[in-house]
Parts: C-alpha cells; structure tokens; sequence
C-alpha cells in the first residue's frame, strides 16, 4: 500500500500521519520524497488497515494498492530512479555505467593488461571471474581466491572499482571486505539463503536474471536482498533460454523498458552471455543503449582464442575501444554520455 501526501507536509505533520498508521497497523513504512511527491510505502500485512480512516488523515491526498508482490523494488515505493554510487562511479545516472574485462582471471599479467587497456578506452569498472559457476564438473572453475587476490591488484594498479561473482555465502564476509560490487549470477538469483545474506552488509550487488526467469521473478530476488536492508540493487538482463539454439540465449530488449517502468532500480545488460557470439556483441551493446539500460557488462579478452573460459563471447581491446566511441552517438541521442 502506499500513502501519497501533501508534498508541502510539514515535518510535524508527517510524523504524526506515521504514529497514526503504526497504531493501526504493524507495518514497516518507508519514506520518499521528491520535488513533486511525498509517499510512504507501507510494507507488511495492511489487510486489517482500514482505507478510509487514512484517507482522513490530514495532509493525506490518496491511498494506492500495490498489487505486485514486489514492494522495495516497485517504481511506486520509489518513483525516482535509484542511483547506486560505488566508489565515485555511479549506476542509474545520466553517464552509462561500462564494465568490461574477461570472464575469468587467468594470470596476473592477464588482468592487469585487460584492465589497462578497458580502461583507456573509458570503462568505469572492471569484471572478471575468480570463481566460475560452469555447466560441467570438468571446466575450468576459475582460480577462486587466488584469482581475487589478481582482480585486488588489478584495482590498484588502475584504480577501476572490480565486479566478480560469488558462488556461496559462505564467501560474503570475504567478498565485503575484497570486492566493490558483489555479482549474483544467471544459476544464483533464486538462491535465496545466499540472497538474504547479501541483503544483510551494504554493498551493491549486481543481480543477473535466471535462465528462465520472467521479469516478477527477478524483481523479487531483489525484494530478498532489499527486505534485509540492503537497497544498492542493480538489475542485469543477459538473455533467457528459448527454443532458439543459433546464440547461446535470447536477449530480451523488452525487459529493459519493462523494468524501467515496474521498478527504480538500474538495470544494465550482459551481451556477451545474451549471444555467446563475440561477433553480435557490438550490435546488441547498442541496441541495449538505446532502449534505455543504464549501462552494459562486456567480457574483454587479449587472447580470446586461448581463454580459459568463454572466449567466443570475448571482444577484443581494439574492438571494445571501437565499440565505446561508436556508442557515444546513440547515448546522446537517448540522452545519455559515455
């Protein structure tokens, strides 16, 4: 439920609207005010409250009923777009969000040369994979905490915040301490223990749709992580399974606008999963920017033909230096800069 207010509320009054309604109700009650708005969401079983005693209230103009199961996560708890600042860098805001490195670290040498390269050409985080969630048992899983150890040195050599993915909860101490924004990947989003143990620290957490997952269900993956306290939430779309077997998945374009009208939170895209063709990587990349995602999520390779892990999906540095200057048209003509 959420209660919209007389935007020009004194303080006083707006106190006493949430006495009130906590007396009628145990009910958590958020707050957000706008240039335009004053609401609070009321979070809990509101089916005991009664609509017309608020309606009453003084200073109240309206009482909606929020119909989807999402309610931290819901564009009506917060019709201002969330802009999660890591480091400096911010997600959500005017300037598109670029991560860009490989999909898993290999060697020292390896990242710290990715990193120096996606960053010359304007990215503002770096990924790369320690530990590596694979279909089969006998593909390379990564270096796991030797390879965050790489990813730590990396960071300080270029200064880039780093984005690597966690497999277990029993890694979120350790990735709270190490990590800058903390990946939840496509098998992961309904793990729901390892959810609601990142919903406990406050770093941001980058979530990745489901294989199979329609939009409500990710946005309430998200409500786990929101409903223990932790708010810095951002979507990735990176492609859905279907009937198709040409590209490694379906990108799902629509998604980016449906989430941006049923939610607040960022949302960014993974083309490289979505196609698993390095070759459809720019296209989709700019079709992404252009329906308006918040930034993308690219894997980078050196020597893709020799990687480790996903090398067919990887764009070489000279390609995704090309790909950032052929992105700054389409941003400005959505009203976005690189």
């Amino acid at each position: 439920m959420v209660v919209v207010l007389d935007n020009n509320l004194a303080k006083k009054e707006l106190e006493n609207i949430k006495i009130k309604i906590e007396k009628l109700c145990n009910v958590e009650i958020t707050e957000c005010k706008g240039e335009n708005y004053s609401i609070l969401g009321l979070i809990g079983d509101t089916s005991t409250l009664d609509e017309k005693e608020i309606n009453c209230m003084p200073g109240v103009e309206k009482v909606v009923h929020v119909q989807q199961p999402y309610k931290k996560a819901n564009r009506m708890f917060n019709p201002k777009d969330t802009i999660i600042d890591v480091l400096g860098n911010k997600i959500g805001g005017k300037k598109l969000a670029i991560i860009a490195g490989p999909c898993s670290v290999e060697s020292e040498e390896q990242i710290v040369k990715i990193a120096k390269d996606v960053k010359a050409s304007g990215a503002s985080f770096l990924r790369g994979g320690a530990y590596k969630p694979r279909t089969s048992p006998y593909s390379f899983q990564g270096l796991k905490s030797e390879g965050l150890e790489l990813l730590k040195i990396a960071r300080k050599e270029i200064g880039l915040p780093i984005v690597t993915e966690i497999m277990s909860s029993k890694l979120v101490e350790k990735f709270q301490e190490d990590v800058d924004i903390i990946q939840v990947g496509a098998r992961n989003m309904q793990n729901f223990d390892l959810l609601k143990e990142l919903g406990r620290i406050k770093k941001p957490i980058l979530l990745k749709r489901g294989l199979s997952a329609t939009i409500e269900e990710l946005l309430m993956s998200a409500e786990y992580i929101m409903a223990e306290g932790n708010e810095n939430i951002i979507l990735c779309e990176r492609g859905i399974r279907t009937f198709e077997n040409y590209t490694r998945n379906t990108l799902d374009l629509s998604a980016i606008p449906a989430i941006k009208k049923l939610s607040h939170l960022p949302v960014i895209v993974d083309p490289s999963h979505a196609a698993g063709l390095w070759w459809m990587v720019e296209p989709l990349t700019k079709a992404a920017i252009a329906v308006g995602a918040d930034g993308i999520i690219v894997e980078v390779h050196n020597d893709p033909e020799n990687a480790k892990c996903d090398g067919g999906q990887s764009i070489k540095p000279k390609r995704f230096e090309k790909l950032m200057k052929d992105l700054k048209p389409i941003a400005m003509a959505v009203g976005r800069e690189i």
